[in-house]
């Protein structure tokens, strides 16, 4: 399982949200380059960048950071989400570096798009279901819908996307644990891997996925994305990720660089 560093990006600074909101935020860096370096000096093997803005925006807003990132650590997989919404957002993300684009809004409303997506740029494709009581949000979670988390990601099962990042909307930059029971029930019912999102704040969170990574059903728990627990010191990158390589196993593992 894959510890992965977050980096929301946010006027051009690096900062982190509670519950999503644009107006509760912490800044942690005005360098996201130099952040992103002291990650992967840590041990990162993946970087989960969010442009915030865009998000709101519906198209990118600081893709030019993302194009510095990608450039300055080109051994780096990067995934991006915010504010992707059509092909020509993906193709631009890929043509500078970037390994994964996450759809996250437009697989809510469009379905459809994120099979468009993954024909016309397979192995890139990450969908992002943010959720709150098991109900998706849309719009940098300004919106719930009334679709269940766990009947969305079924929609997605043949498409051909690499995997899915569940976030528990309550639980993010709440420094509160993640759900590890929400994000089992839906690995458990998914054949897309899940990476696992809100919450991660302690070593007794990652300790609870890798002991449910490897699930007796669906395709199991691939990752874990941090960000406030992190940059505050409550979790240890690599203290983290050596535990999840000890406890390796099966379809809850998964080889750096991929």
């Amino acid at each position: 399982m894959l510890v992965i560093p977050a980096i929301d990006l946010k006027d051009g600074q690096c900062v982190r949200l509670r519950q999503g909101r644009m107006e509760d935020s912490t800044v942690f860096s005005d360098d996201p380059v130099k952040t992103a370096g002291h990650w992967r000096e840590q041990g990162a093997r993946r970087l989960h960048l969010v442009d915030l803005n865009g998000a709101f925006a519906g198209e990118p807003v600081n893709g030019g950071i993302v194009e510095a990132i990608a450039k300055a650590y080109p051994d780096l997989p990067l995934q991006i989400g915010g504010g992707i919404r059509d092909l020509k957002t993906i193709e631009y993300y890929l043509n500078v570096g970037v390994r994964h684009v996450i759809i996250g809004t437009q697989a809510v409303k469009h379905p459809p798009f994120v099979a468009e997506a993954c024909k016309a740029f397979p192995g890139h494709i990450i969908v992002g279901l943010d959720a709150r009581d098991g109900w998706v949000a849309t719009d940098g979670w300004a919106e719930v819908s009334t679709v269940n988390v766990v009947d969305l990601a079924h929609q997605f099962a043949n498409d051909g996307v690499e995997a899915i990042i569940y976030t528990d909307i309550a639980r993010d930059g709440m420094m509160q644990g993640v759900n590890v029971e929400a994000t089992l029930r839906l690995a458990r019912a998914s054949v897309i891997p899940v990476i696992a999102s809100g919450g991660v704040s302690r070593m007794a969170d990652i300790e609870g996925l890798c002991e449910v990574a490897k699930t007796d059903t669906g395709a199991g728990i691939m990752g874990a994305i941090t960000g406030r627990a992190i940059y505050e010191g409550a979790l240890d990158l690599a203290q983290a990720q050596a535990y999840c390589d000890s406890h390796a196993n099966g379809a809850g593992h998964m080889s750096g660089g991929v």
